[in-house]
């Protein structure tokens, strides 16, 4: 089965579906329906990038497509696995040459609500960072010329004039593609997201967790986590106005840190500050951290709890936040019990949905195929 009549049979198969949709322009914009809860987003999509239903397939084949890799051994899945919550379990990933990468692969969720993209926010767009995995010499390493060529031979071009409109494949409507996909990828039926239709009931330590969790600690008052002063909201991501989502969370000195958002804005105070990612699906992604260098969960907890490091450009959110009162210039701690560190890792444990690493609209459509 070509890859041009896989995508024909399965858009008939998803308009015909139901009934009430037979009527319905396969090309029309594609339905989401995420909670309200996550706040607005026909004002997040690019005016000339809606999510069609026909750009949503492509940019789901492209996604899974290895022809855009120089010796056509990966796709943009290698490294975002639908089962890892699009990670792939690794702290660095290695390219098609066997180089790996300084950072790893952040989880795909929720993008719709996220601004600033990789770990050190470089690319304003999902369309501009989806097309730089594919020239990027320790990654997939191709060439657009070459890759075009291939997509061509493979007979995308019908699937391109289908989806934009357009009379020949370009490395822009190839990123607008993959955006369609990477903006649809919507996790939202976590048992978090039940509770919060009243749908489920949470234990006592989740209760106690998300509590912990959202909780900003003001010692002799109020116990918390403080993880939700980074983690905001449902979403459990970082702030999205310019670059208050992007922290330095203590991993490392001045002598060793990295340098993070500096790379991008030069400026000295954003060394070792990096994009706070969504917790959807949190404990599916290990390792942790932009390097990878916690494998549990419990690691990261212990980290914020007593491994924190100096540093000049420490957020002043991690410096404030303590269970117990601390002198000036002393190494933030938050004094958690071993109760209250159970507690926030059986709430992040609530994030965890299974419908959206199982949801067979994501997932490959050449599985069956010797792609």
């Amino acid at each position: 089965m070509t890859k041009i009549f896989y995508l024909i049979v399965i858009t008939g198969l998803l308009i015909g579906c139901n009934p009430k949709e037979t009527n319905i322009d396969p090309n029309s914009e594609r339905e989401l329906n995420p909670p309200e809860y996550f706040g607005s987003y026909s004002n997040r999509i690019p005016d000339d990038n809606p999510i069609t239903r026909k750009g949503f397939e492509l940019g789901r084949m492209l996604f899974y497509e290895k022809k855009l890799s120089g010796d056509n051994s990966m796709s943009c899945a290698s490294c975002h696995q639908q089962k890892k919550a699009f990670t792939d379990g690794l702290a660095t990933s290695p390219g098609i040459d066997g180089v790996n990468g300084k950072v790893s692969s952040m989880s795909l969720v929720n993008l719709m609500w996220a601004e600033h993209f990789t770990w050190n926010g470089k690319f304003e767009q999902i369309e501009s960072q989806s097309i730089e995995p594919i020239r990027n010499p320790i990654e997939m390493h191709e060439s657009f010329d070459h890759a075009i060529q291939e997509l061509e031979e493979e007979g995308y071009t019908t699937l391109f004039q289908e989806a934009f409109n357009a009379e020949e494949i370009t490395e822009d409507l190839i990123g607008k593609a993959l955006a369609q996909f990477q903006r649809s990828l919507i996790s939202s039926n976590s048992k978090y997201d039940q509770y919060l239709r009243g749908e489920y009931e949470p234990s006592p330590s989740e209760k106690r967790g998300e509590r912990l969790f959202f909780t900003h600690p003001i010692p002799g008052q109020l116990r918390g986590g403080n993880c939700g002063d980074c983690h905001l909201g449902p979403l459990t991501s970082g702030a999205i106005d310019g670059f208050q989502g992007f922290h330095n969370n203590g991993l490392d000195t001045d002598e060793n840190i990295d340098e993070g958002l500096m790379a991008v804005t030069g400026d000295p105070k954003d060394k070792g500050r990096f994009k706070t990612p969504s917790l959807r699906n949190i404990a599916l992604t290990a390792p942790y951290m932009h390097d990878g260098r916690f494998e549990t969960l419990e690691e990261v907890i212990e980290h914020y709890d007593n491994g924190i490091h100096q540093s000049s450009t420490l957020d002043i959110l991690i410096i404030e936040g303590s269970n117990e009162n601390q002198d000036a210039g002393e190494r933030p701690r938050l004094f958690l019990t071993e109760q209250e560190k159970e507690d926030i890792i059986a709430f992040l444990h609530m994030l965890t949905d299974e419908d959206f690493i199982s949801n067979p609209d994501f997932s490959n459509p050449f599985e069956n195929e010797n792609n």
